[in-house]
């Protein structure tokens, strides 16, 4: 069998994505984004948090 190819020479072929499947997948980013907008805010509030207890240190030390 000459005219065969071998399987390692195929390439499988995907199908493009599905409209529920961009939505899911869409829905998926919005959540993760929101997510690290909060772990952002917590971040920031509690380098805030240790800074003003640094400055209170710093300004009460005798």
């Amino acid at each position: 069998m000459p005219n065969a190819d071998p399987p390692a020479q195929q390439q499988p072929t995907t199908s493009p994505p599905t409209q529920n499947q961009e939505q899911r997948r869409l829905a998926q980013e919005k959540k993760d984004e929101r997510y690290v907008w909060w772990y952002l805010a917590y971040f920031l509030f509690g380098i805030h948090l240790v800074a003003f207890v640094m400055i209170y240190a710093v300004t009460h030390a005798k």
